[in-house]
């Protein structure tokens, strides 16, 4: 076979840091590295590439910076030679290639999300659809209606007719037969939760049922009614009733794992709403947690909730989570390194430079343009004229020379607050881009353009930071 050749795309700036890391990796392929004709890599576009690119000097594939913009594949098209992203920061180029930890494909996953709409009974059939609508845009495959106790849900027909007809799986949640008999004659695909001494109601209708203990901790009866249910040869769910810390999870789990083990082959469901909900504590970890007990116990559905403030995004991480831990088990790997969604708080990697390499850099800078960096202990501006630290931006503000450009200040105010909240929290801070709050937060789209800022009538252009 022959060796890989690979052609590393960079500005003036990154160039000798690019070089120095590529001969530390001694990576198995060979590569040029080639200076495109501009000071900042991550302005660099497919057009500006198509354009100033001359000599692919035999390579094999080129590699850019994971910032760069445009269509890829139009441009490997143009220059027959396959071009690709590399990472948004130069210093994670090691773990691009010599980790191998790139899993990008995430279409996949065997766990069912069962998303329960709690208060089903107290919405109309429109509100109903409204949340499942949301459920579904974060990843639920099946819509739950929640039964409440003593409260009459005379709507219940109306809603799962309503469900269907826009597409969705129904289950209903309900421990009153007649509330199960209704949801089932009604079309719900599954009923929770039926037990040894209900499992009659699944002879009177088609829904797959998803069978509990006759009691709380009683395996012998859940053991009972899969014997019942296989049978009859009858599709189920078994659920064995996960706990909340403190009130008996540890014993669930080894509960669940006990089921697993005396039936290998019965399809299984976690409630995990009984620990994202019943603890303060953010709930993408959790959720990630979670899902690794469900992958090593082959469980392929759980029941989430999103009823307390803290688990307003609890569907939303566990449809992440469900992936990454299938992409994990797929590749017979760790589930790191796959996908940073789910770490809203801390990174991988925080701080990519050292204080010695900013100042490194921060030598090589010509121009008026201020640049933010940050390191472990500061955040740090600089431009041609002058190189600043502080731990609080405030003490930067006089030595920037900006007083009197209302639009320059409130730039670098934005920026600079953005690099205090990501030095303090260990975020990941690249000027003009949001901080980057994954699953915690919707997507970007909404951020603000900061192109242009108008402050007291003066328009200040991002792309010319001077001081002037």
């Amino acid at each position: 076979m022959s060796e890989e050749r690979l052609l590393f795309l960079t500005g003036s700036l990154a160039e000798k840091q690019l070089r120095s890391i590529l001969e530390k990796m001694q990576p198995d392929f060979s590569y040029k590295v080639h200076q495109l004709g501009l000071k900042v890599a991550a302005l660099m576009t497919a057009d500006m590439i198509e354009r100033k690119l001359k000599d692919t000097f035999g390579a094999t594939k080129i590699i850019v910076p994971g910032r760069c913009r445009g269509d890829l594949d139009a441009l490997s098209e143009k220059l027959g030679v396959p071009v690709v992203r590399g990472t948004e920061e130069v210093k994670d180029l090691p773990l691009f290639f010599g980790k191998k930890i790139q899993i990008a494909n995430l279409d996949n996953y065997s766990v069912k999300i069962f998303a329960e709409i709690t208060d089903a009974p107290n919405l109309t059939v429109s509100e109903i659809l409204n949340r499942a609508l949301y459920y579904r845009k974060n990843g639920a495959d099946v819509i739950d209606l929640g039964c409440l106790p003593s409260t009459p849900f005379p709507h219940m027909e109306e809603a799962i007719a309503a469900l269907k007809q826009a597409s969705f799986l129904v289950s209903l949640d309900s421990l009153e037969t007649e509330d199960l008999l209704r949801g089932g004659k009604a079309g719900a695909d599954y009923l929770l939760s039926l037990h040894e001494s209900t499992l009659w109601i699944a002879d009177e209708v088609t829904s797959t049922p998803i069978i509990i203990p006759e009691t709380h901790t009683d395996l012998e009866s859940l053991d009972r009614a899969i014997k019942i249910m296989q049978a009859k040869n009858r599709p189920f769910i078994v659920d064995p009733i996960l706990d909340p810390i403190h009130f008996g999870f540890t014993t669930s789990i080894v509960r669940y794992h006990e089921v697993r083990k005396n039936h290998p082959d019965v399809e299984m469901m976690l409630g995990v709403g009984n620990i994202t909900e019943l603890t303060h504590a953010d709930t993408a970890g959790m959720n990630a947690l979670l899902m690794g007990i469900c992958s090593e116990l082959n469980i392929n559905h759980i029941l989430a909730t999103e009823v307390s403030r803290h688990a307003t995004r609890a569907i939303k991480e566990a449809d992440l989570a469900r992936r990454i831990m299938f992409a994990a088990k797929e590749h017979d790997t760790l589930p790191k390194h796959i996908n940073a969604g789910l770490m809203a708080l801390h990174e991988p990697t925080a701080f990519p430079y050292s204080l010695d390499e900013i100042q490194e850099l921060a030598a090589q800078i010509k121009d008026p343009s201020y640049r933010i960096q940050i390191s472990e202990n500061s955040v740090h501006i600089f431009n041609r004229d002058g190189f600043h630290s502080a731990t609080d931006p405030f003490e930067l503000f006089p030595k920037l020379g900006v007083e009197n450009d209302g639009g320059h200040a409130f730039y670098l105010g934005v920026e600079l607050a953005r690099a205090e909240i990501a030095q303090k929290l260990g975020k990941r801070f690249n000027q003009d881009q949001a901080l980057d709050w994954r699953c915690a937060v919707d997507s970007q789209e909404s951020e603000v353009d900061v192109h242009t800022f108008k402050a007291a009538g003066t328009t200040f252009n991002k792309e010319s930071k001077s001081k002037s």
